[in-house]
């Protein structure tokens, strides 16, 4: 899978970026199933989660506690051969895989027992594979990446809105 460099001239989360530089950087993890056997319980386990109130869904408690993260959210693609992670965070790349592993780790293991090429497991203990394995299957996105607030972080957000 291709992967573009994405965006080094980010500032930390509550900080302000660069002028033409945004605080936001896009992941687009798209990873394949092993078999339609690992689909079936990978689809049941996202079920899962995703069916839990907020206040007791691992993957919702972990954003919230972060607040690095605007968006997340899970697709099956090409005929449920492949799961992709969207999200857009706030920060370096190598700051929030760390603080996805500390976080939902373990949500991570669930997944990724499914998925080819996979990383070794537990993710807490192979953060570097961890780590290798998400920038090759990151498919990135053709710079410039648009973001209506470029210099707002998630906390910026949060603090306009009296949200914090």
């Amino acid at each position: 899978m291709g992967l573009f460099h994405r965006d080094t001239g980010t500032s930390p989360p509550g900080g302000t970026a660069p002028a033409g530089k945004t605080v936001q950087n896009p992941l687009t993890l798209v990873m394949g199933i092993k078999s339609p056997e690992d689909f079936q319980k990978l689809e049941s386990r996202i079920q899962q989660i995703q069916a839990a109130p907020p206040g007791e869904n691992p993957i919702w408690l972990a954003l919230d506690k972060l607040r690095i993260v605007h968006f997340a959210r899970f697709v099956f693609l090409e005929n449920n051969t492949k799961l992709a992670i969207i999200t857009t965070y706030d920060g370096s790349f190598e700051d929030y895989l760390n603080e996805f592993i500390d976080e939902i780790g373990d949500v991570f293991n669930a997944l990724l027992q499914h998925m080819d090429e996979a990383p070794p497991l537990p993710v807490q203990q192979n953060r570097d594979a961890f780590h290798q394995y998400v920038k090759t299957h990151d498919l990135g996105c053709i710079q410039p990446f648009y973001s209506a607030y470029p210099r707002a972080t998630v906390l910026d957000i949060r603090a306009a809105l009296d949200e914090t």
